[in-house]
């Protein structure tokens, strides 16, 4: 067999393998262990016999399990719309404080707000499950309640000097690229689900901000100063290459639904990633390296793995790379690693670079990366097997 039907097969063993994870074992699993059927929404996370762990629950964790809920509803899976409803109607009544406070960043294990700071991160994923629910489901109300989400945004979240959000309220430390490209991220999602033009002038500020600010024409920074100068020392030339991945998919999905000239962005994002961020004996994605390429943090979250796929659809629709082998590759380090556990549909979160497990507990956060990755990888074989 040559390389390239090797490739090919790997990869098409590997849609096999995660189609039946996301829904013969992951989906049942967190749809049954992972809602709260007392209070009401998600867990947090569970300890490795099924027990929840935590005493609180983070809106944004809620958010992405209204995602994940409303992507398998749309890709088919019946169970989903209901278990979106469930963490919807948790949310809209625990999580939401006024539109002059916004969404709360815990809440109690009785559902009860406990950190009120408003998030700007939080408030992103915010957007995107409201965004995801409307998508999916044709929920007007969810519709709604993102221009209340955006409207507290605008008037209490938008820095003083005019130039993308401030992260939290009251700001404290380094300005931060993260939440902002989650803000991209749901502008996104509204403008597919909405057509309305307040997401697309979302979408083209946010996109703008990251040529002009974020990125270097090679590296994203993650931490910056309140002029959006880099952040001096180590601090300002630390790179994940997650994010970076996580980035060229996003300006990909821009372009697909704006028309923004963002290519190059992505595509140089992409490579250095590629060049720089993959353990050549582990096929892990590190943490974080430095914006020489140097890897800083060997260990690998389950999540910039998850990304590493994101980027190669995206480099498919950008210039039309064969994104199989590196779907495969990755695709293969996830299910044969971070989710080979018991039961089927849990996962490690993290290993070192001896590849030994480190994680503490199963966080419910995790699902959101894996089923998305995995949700573009069953889409992009569709779009390769119809070429």
């Amino acid at each position: 067999m040559t390389d390239h039907a090797e490739a090919i097969a790997t990869f098409d063993a590997f849609i096999t393998d995660a189609r039946r994870w996301m829904f013969e074992e992951a989906l049942p699993f967190w749809g049954e262990q992972g809602v709260d059927r007392r209070v009401g929404g998600y867990v947090e996370s569970l300890d490795f016999d099924l027990n929840p762990t935590a005493t609180f629950r983070r809106t944004r964790v809620v958010c992405r399990q209204i995602y994940v809920f409303a992507h398998a509803h749309k890709l088919g899976w019946t169970q989903g719309a209901a278990l979106s409803d469930h963490g919807f109607a948790f949310l809209r009544d625990k999580a939401w404080l006024g539109d002059d406070r916004g969404w709360a960043r815990t809440l109690d294990a009785e559902g009860q707000p406990l950190d009120t700071t408003p998030d700007l991160y939080d408030h992103a994923f915010v957007l995107f499950a409201l965004g995801w629910r409307n998508l999916a489901l044709g929920c007007e109300e969810s519709l709604a309640l993102a221009h209340r989400t955006m409207d507290f945004i605008d008037k209490h979240l938008r820095h003083p000097g005019g130039e993308g959000f401030l992260h939290e309220l009251p700001a404290t430390g380094w300005r931060l690229q993260n939440p902002h490209m989650h803000m991209l991220e749901a502008a996104l999602v509204l403008c597919e689900a909405s057509g309305e033009p307040r997401w697309r002038a979302l979408a083209d500020e946010l996109a703008d901000l990251f040529a002009r600010r974020f990125f270097d024409g090679r590296t994203l920074a993650e931490y910056f100063g309140d002029d959006w100068s880099r952040a001096p020392g180590e601090q300002g030339r630390i790179v994940e290459p997650g994010h970076q991945f996580e980035w060229s998919w996003i300006l990909a999905n821009h372009r697909r639904l704006n028309g923004a000239d963002v290519a190059d962005q992505a595509c140089s994002l992409f490579d250095f990633a590629e060049r720089h961020g993959v353990d050549p004996g582990t096929r892990a994605v590190y943490d974080v390296v430095r914006d020489d390429g140097t890897p800083l943090k060997r260990t690998s979250r389950t999540w910039p793995n998850t990304e590493r796929i994101k980027g190669a659809v995206a480099m498919h629709a950008l210039r039309g790379d064969d994104p199989r082998a590196v779907i495969a590759d990755s695709g293969r380090v996830l299910l044969d690693r971070y989710l080979a556990q018991k039961p089927p549909g849990v996962w490690i979160d993290v290993f070192d670079e001896t590849l030994a497990p480190t994680a503490k507990n199963i966080p419910t956060s995790t699902l959101y990366h894996v089923f998305l990755a995995f949700a573009e990888a069953l889409r992009i074989a569709k779009v390769i097997a119809a070429d």
